[in-house]
């Protein structure tokens, strides 16, 4: 059922909105700073953390993971309603800032996946030679 697990949803949508007001008001503008983002890391720990400890049922996974699945088209529809013209147009700061999360991302993946940028290059390299897949 899809309604389980939507307070958890309500929940960290909250917060992480109540987290991107303040860092707007802490930059001093007008504006949410990343609380969909916020909202989203909360709501993969939380789940994450309940899951490992079996306190949430397979009905809320369930419901959580098609609120999961909705997350994207509501992540773009709300950056697509933001004036991209104007931020680019505003000087080179949104840009070097997207390419320096971009690259920080990258850099955390291996971080997040408990692995070595060696050891994931090993094992993929495994993986498509196991499938006999040409790099």
């Amino acid at each position: 059922m899809v309604i389980y697990g939507v307070a958890i949803l309500a929940g960290c949508f909250l917060f992480g909105m109540f987290c991107g007001e303040l860092i707007g008001a802490l930059m001093g503008i007008d504006s949410n700073v990343g609380g969909v983002g916020i909202a989203m890391l909360l709501l993969i720990v939380v789940v994450d953390k309940l899951q490992k400890n079996g306190k949430i049922s397979l009905p809320a996974q369930s419901g959580l993971a098609f609120w999961n699945a909705m997350y994207i088209p509501i992540v773009i529809a709300m950056a697509a309603s933001q004036n991209v013209l104007g931020a680019l147009t505003g000087g080179p700061l949104a840009i070097i800032a997207g390419i320096a999360v971009v690259l920080i991302s990258w850099l955390c993946v291996p971080l997040l996946s408990g692995k070595k940028a060696k050891e994931s290059a090993i094992e993929f390299n495994k993986n498509n030679a196991a499938t006999g897949e040409v790099n």
